[in-house]
């Protein structure tokens, strides 16, 4: 009988930052079992987070009809399905693959709910990838402790403001959800108080705060806030001294690139183990959170603003601070 290659599918269909959390178990699932195929299934805006990836063999994009992605799948014979979305729509699309075996992670959902809504903190001390991992481990899959991945090519490169190999800092000055932004003042200070020029980093609904920082620091801020894909952005971070951002994708894109980080959190908080994952001591993180507000968390995602409308979190935070672990210029 003909060899059968061994084909597993993995599953995570958002957002940003989860999609490049995953990249852990895709190589470590390759190393587990170097001849296997391995398919990858999310949404059409993060599959440019998995191109050049040599991990994955091929990338299945979710479609307008959720069965007609399954109808696709069921064309492709499986080993196995590592599910690391684990939500109504993961459960239809296991169930339609009938006897393939799978496995999903651990959301830890009642642990947050209580961390959000009663301050009672249940939650373990382990970041989400080895949560990930440990839903692969059936599969013989292990932490090599080599961090996340993504792959950028010649074709992601954009052309720098500055001269070659001058230092920068990248400044994300986006989040979705408001209450993990800092506002514009305090963005406008830490980027004032940096010893380096600027690049922000944002999408075009960040438009206006670029804007309103552009004017008011001049030339030493470059402004790229809608005018780069995700992995030309991702270029700008991996070309940067340093890294300051909000608790978003673009902090686990400049982990992914093994950049030193420094990230700011508001209403969220690393406990919920979302922090940069970085290869042990290889690369500098920070983490900046204002200690000793009983309101934090007020939500595991975020909100459109502080419920309790002081804002503490972000206002509080010590622009010095933030801008400390940045080096001098050159």
């Amino acid at each position: 009988m003909p060899h059968v290659r061994p084909r597993f599918l993995i599953i995570r269909f958002s957002s940003m930052g989860d999609v490049l959390l995953t990249t852990p178990v895709v190589r470590c699932l390759r190393k587990a079992h170097p001849e296997t195929e391995i398919h990858y299934l999310t949404k059409p805006a993060f599959a440019p987070l998995l191109q050049g990836n040599p991990y994955i063999d091929r990338v299945i994009t979710l479609g307008p009809s959720l069965f007609g992605t399954i109808r696709e799948l069921r064309t492709t014979g499986y080993t196995g399905i590592i599910d690391l979305h684990h939500n109504l729509r993961t459960a239809i699309v296991k169930a339609a693959m009938q006897l393939v075996p799978s496995y999903s992670f651990n959301k830890l959902n009642i642990a947050k709910w209580l961390l959000v809504n009663f301050k009672i903190d249940r939650l373990p001390r382990v970041h989400i990838v080895q949560r990930y991992l440990k839903a692969a481990a059936p599969f013989g899959v292990v932490d090599d402790g080599l961090g996340t991945d993504l792959f950028l090519g010649d074709d992601d490169a954009v052309s720098l403001p500055w001269a070659d190999g001058h230092p920068y800092v990248a400044v994300v000055i986006g989040a979705q959800q408001a209450t993990k932004r800092m506002p514009t003042a305090k963005l406008i200070e830490v980027c004032r108080m940096s010893p380096l020029p600027v690049a922000l980093i944002g999408g075009k609904e960040d438009a206006t705060v670029s804007g309103a920082i552009h004017a008011a620091l001049g030339d030493k801020v470059w402004d790229t806030s809608g005018k780069m894909s995700i992995r030309q952005s991702a270029f700008i971070i991996g070309k940067a001294s340093h890294v300051v951002a909000h608790d978003t994708g673009m902090m686990h894109v400049a982990a992914a690139l093994k950049r030193p980080i420094t990230s700011v959190w508001g209403n969220t908080v690393p406990t919920f183990g979302m922090y940069p994952y970085l290869p042990d001591g290889a690369v500098q993180s920070r983490i900046m959170e204002v200690q000793g507000l009983g309101c934090r968390p007020c939500s595991k995602l975020g909100h459109d603003r502080c419920p309790k409308g002081h804002f503490r979190c972000m206002m509080d935070q010590d622009a010095a601070a933030i801008v400390a672990g940045v080096p001098q210029s050159a």
